[in-house]
């Protein structure tokens, strides 16, 4: 088993997933507690090895391909049974010895394939092949960036979007789950750990932060980064339980409320999604109408460009809304090294932001949205 887990790693590692020794060690440990039970043994070595939800997929294909379970062999050939001709134990005596032999050498001799496992290893290997294609595939969705995007590969990231807001909304649950009773506090319980001999077995728990937190996200609708803020909503919707309250924005050079209605972004009001970008405008319309929204316990996500088509970019405006909300998190759409080039008023907005993240393809988005909510949602 322990060569078998080296080179199930091995596997793992080839398939583009990031292992560390240690984590191969704690693999090992599972399945001294989990046992080879196949389901048990499976979701202890993804909690074990799968660091980023996105390589689940991958980890699922390798976990087939080395402990799946194979089918019911012929099983172990059963002891001849000795012939009951002859008279006295001399003739079975001399009737088991040629037995023994010609089984002896029939277990020596490779037993020649029968013509059904022919079919039945060319159609494993083309199942693996399959497979094999289908992952190579979804990690080059994961990683094409959204600008390069045609037709065909945004709807063929529809469906990958929908197992990947499943799997999001499963990562909140199990933060939630996790720190139901709030972190461990080191220092009582070392201090616990005192009157047992310096074992920690009473840890000491830190008390949850009171309340879920707001949400308010702008998602820039231009045609340049439309697809970017479709697959941001598609993963925020799944996760609006885990909020006391969610408020979704689109624009352009206006802010409306939208919401997601059968994979589709629904503006509640007017929006001219072929108007010339202007979050400068966009920032002056929400502070009139939106502005008691925002409170010490809002977080403020905002999915955009921060090109301005060199318009006012208003981040005086930005800085007000940050002294009055817990967190502003900026993710861009573009690659880095765009940022701040042309009309891109990027450092601008920065200044008032507590982190800009790069999101220009569906790894680095999903990426930066569990970092945004690891701290977010207790």
């Amino acid at each position: 088993m322990k060569d078998r887990l080296l080179s199930f790693v091995d596997g793992l590692r080839e398939a583009g997933l990031g292992i560390t020794v240690a984590e191969a060690l704690d693999a090992m440990h599972v399945v001294g507690v989990t046992g080879v039970e196949l389901e048990a043994f499976r979701e202890g070595l993804a909690a074990a090895l799968v660091k980023d939800e996105a390589d689940r997929p991958a980890f699922d294909a390798v976990f087939e391909r080395f402990f799946a379970a194979p089918g019911r062999g012929r099983g172990r050939g059963e002891r001849p049974r000795l012939s009951d001709e002859g008279q006295g134990r001399g003739s079975r005596r001399a009737q088991s010895a040629p037995a023994f032999s010609e089984q002896r050498r029939h277990k020596e001799e490779p037993t020649p394939p029968r013509p059904a496992q022919f079919g039945t290893e060319r159609r494993k290997r083309e199942h693996g092949e399959e497979r094999g294609r289908k992952l190579a595939r979804v990690r080059a969705l994961l990683n094409l960036p959204f600008e390069q995007m045609s037709p065909p590969d945004v709807e063929a990231c529809e469906a990958l979007m929908a197992e990947l807001a499943q799997r999001f909304r499963a990562h909140l649950s199990r933060r939630r789950c996790a720190s139901r009773r709030g972190t461990v506090d080191i220092r009582r319980t070392l201090r616990r750990s005192i009157s047992t001999g310096g074992v920690p077995i009473d840890p000491a728990f830190r008390h949850r932060r009171p309340g879920q937190p707001d949400l308010v996200a702008f998602c820039d609708l231009s045609h340049s980064v439309a697809t970017a803020s479709k697959f941001l909503l598609a993963l925020l919707t799944p996760a609006s339980a885990y909020f006391r309250r969610v408020r979704l924005f689109g624009y352009v050079d206006r802010a409306v409320e939208v919401s997601v209605e059968a994979g589709m972004v629904v503006p509640h009001d007017q929006l001219d999604l072929y108007a010339r970008s202007d979050f400068g405008k966009v920032l002056v319309g929400f502070c009139q109408v939106f502005g008691p929204l925002l409170t010490r316990n809002t977080l403020v996500l905002i999915l955009g460009d921060a090109r301005n088509n060199r318009r006012p970019p208003r981040a005086d405006l930005l800085g007000r809304i940050r002294g009055a909300v817990r967190q502003v998190i900026w993710l861009n759409p573009e690659s880095a090294v765009r940022w701040n080039t042309g009309d891109s008023a990027m450092a601008v907005y920065q200044r008032h932001c507590d982190a800009v993240l790069a999101a220009s393809n569906v790894r680095e988005l999903y990426a930066a949205l569990q970092r945004v909510f690891r701290a977010a949602v207790r």
